[in-house]
């Protein structure tokens, strides 16, 4: 990993003044006098290091490197790349740049990444933070580093965020599928300690309490391979013949969970009603097409992007932090409706 450079860096290695590197730097050699020789050796202490001359530049002269970085749990994933999407959009507007990757929900791997983002000199953080890096927040807010943390966050560590109410997302799914006349309804979700995990199941629980309702609860390791997944949900539905509905706490989840119902030879909405939490341009065209609790892409974007740039622009967190929590939607579609 490259070492952020510095023009302390540079007036140490080579022995010269600041003043002298930043007119080279920046292309007044000739304007300013700097003999060729001279020239030449900063630039190539720049070319060695592996940094590119204009972005240095910029970077020495604002302090700016007009990089964002953005570590989402797994960028291929249909809502964490249409929420990347339209941050990148939403950046590029103001005169920035996105990098993005995954951590698979790797707390290490999270660490390494925001390291590297640090050594490139990013100018703040969009983060889905896994359990485990703590620390490493903490050591952000020590530093000053301006970040955000959206769709989940961190309850002991006062920070920025942009989530959605979770729990009521839950809430309406499960109310929906009751008003339907649903009378066994399930919640397959990851077992994960996570606040959206936490509150979605929360959401479940007492709407299903309060429905007077008996829960079916699955809850499936992040780190399962899909096919171990349907076979899991297969399973589950083999003991539990009387459920007629399932929410899934995630859209994978639930596609997943549509092969799992296939190999049980059911049919949706006939024999089992289901609701995705998270929309899919798949459910759409699904036959049937299926209910979904949508998060509200375009409104969390940007506020992500707002959030993120009030705290760049501040500097510090002598401020007070942001929480920002969206309303979701229930897109009803015919997977959730009752045969009459």
């Amino acid at each position: 990993m490259n070492k952020k450079i510095s023009m302390d860096d540079i007036a140490r290695d080579l022995n010269i003044s600041k003043a002298t590197i930043s007119f080279i730097i920046n292309g007044k050699s000739k304007e300013m006098r700097i003999s060729d020789k001279l020239t030449a050796r900063v630039l190539d202490y720049v070319k060695e290091k592996n940094y590119n001359r204009n972005a240095l530049a910029q970077s020495l002269r604002t302090g700016k490197s007009k990089i964002i970085g953005l570590i989402v749990e797994d960028i291929a994933d249909a809502f964490f790349s249409s929420v990347a999407r339209q941050i990148e959009e939403r950046a590029y507007k103001k005169g920035y740049k996105i990098i993005y990757c995954s951590t698979e929900d790797n707390p290490k791997k999270t660490v390494e990444l925001i390291n590297m983002f640090k050594g490139r000199n990013v100018d703040g953080f969009i983060i889905t933070a896994p359990k485990g890096i703590e620390e490493e927040v903490a050591l952000l807010l020590k530093e000053n580093q301006p970040f955000v943390l959206f769709d989940r966050y961190f309850p002991n560590i006062e920070t920025d965020f942009v989530v959605i109410d979770n729990f009521k997302g839950a809430a309406i799914a499960v109310e929906h599928l009751a008003g339907q006349g649903f009378k066994n309804i399930a919640f397959v979700t990851l077992a994960s300690d996570q606040t959206q995990m936490k509150d979605r199941l929360a959401g479940y629980e007492q709407t299903i309490k309060r429905s007077g309702l008996k829960s079916y609860l699955l809850e499936i390791r992040f780190t399962s391979k899909p096919e171990k997944v349907v076979q899991q949900i297969s399973n589950f539905l083999t003991r539990h013949k009387n459920i007629d509905a399932i929410l899934f706490a995630t859209n994978y989840l639930a596609l997943q969970g549509f092969e799992a119902i296939n190999r049980e030879n059911l049919v949706i909405p006939d024999d089992i009603a289901v609701i995705g939490f998270d929309d899919h341009a798949f459910f759409k065209v699904f036959n049937p097409p299926v209910t979904a609790v949508s998060q509200p892409m375009k409104e969390l974007s940007e506020n992500l992007i707002d959030v993120l740039f009030k705290r760049m622009s501040e500097g510090d967190y002598a401020t007070q932090c942001v929480h920002k929590i969206l309303e979701p939607e229930l897109i009803i579609r015919k997977s959730s409706l009752k045969k009459t």
